[in-house]
């Protein structure tokens, strides 16, 4: 099985040291890594960096005013370092107030993900909880999803998110066969701090796992947005209690 890091679970390490913490995740046992951001270094950096390390850059969280407004210097920069997958990571409140938000959005992403897919490239969604709102008994997720082409946009499937929306995860990764070919797994909690150590909360993470192999799911992202040991110790557990799975 494929596991990477999502480097957002490492951001304030990362901005003190890229470098040094892309060597700690390989230490770890990480196979890849999603990118949240390149701080001030160049594409053929990147590149360098992950040669030397050998880690595999899996997909990246690119804002959606970039690939707006700046998608082929995106696109250029992600060919270089050799990201297969680009992600559109999350909308602000005003942009998924309705559904006419949503098919827009669709028209956008639809349009987007054409060009990347012409440099060779993938673009992905990821999902957080409030793409569960429905507008007449539908996801906004799903308008998004029924709106764009398999070719163009696939899912990259947060099922934390999921599950905090109120739904399975098991379910919804069965509802896509091949069209979710990164997952992020993450672990649940009680308390003001819902993010846990994968395999140590409340998920059904080995049952997660199976659902998004037997849909086609290929990379298998850990990511813990907040933990109350450090990040780097987090990682650690996830990535230990995966391999015992």
């Amino acid at each position: 099985m494929n596991v990477g890091l999502a480097l957002y679970t490492l951001r304030d390490e990362m901005e003190k040291d890229f470098k040094g913490t892309l060597e700690k995740v390989k230490q770890v046992g990480y196979q890849g890594v999603e990118f949240a951001g390149f701080g001030d270094h160049s594409s053929k950096e990147v590149k360098a960096m992950l040669e030397e390390i050998g880690l595999e850059p899996w997909s990246s969280h690119v804002p959606l005013e970039k690939l707006r407004h700046d998608l082929q210097s995106v696109i250029a920069f992600h060919k270089e370092v050799g990201t297969p997958y680009i992600v559109c990571p999350y909308l602000t409140e005003e942009e998924r107030q309705t559904k006419t938000n949503y098919f827009d959005l669709a028209e956008e992403l639809e349009e987007i993900g054409n060009q990347v897919r012409e440099a060779g490239m993938v673009l992905l969604y990821h999902n957080h909880d409030f793409e569960f709102d429905t507008f007449d008994d539908e996801f906004g997720l799903d308008i998004l999803l029924r709106n764009t082409r398999t070719c163009n946009m696939a899912l990259e499937c947060d099922t934390f998110w999921v599950e905090y929306a109120g739904h399975k995860a098991t379910e919804y990764l069965a509802a896509h066969e091949n069209r979710v070919p990164i997952i992020h797994v993450k672990d649940m909690k009680d308390g003001n701090i819902p993010f846990a150590e994968v395999g140590e909360g409340k998920l059904d993470i080995k049952g997660i796992i199976e659902a998004a192999k037997a849909v086609g799911t290929k990379y298998f992202i850990v990511e813990q947005d907040v933990s109350e040991r450090s990040p780097l110790e987090s990682i650690e557990i996830s990535f230990k209690n995966i391999q015992s799975m």
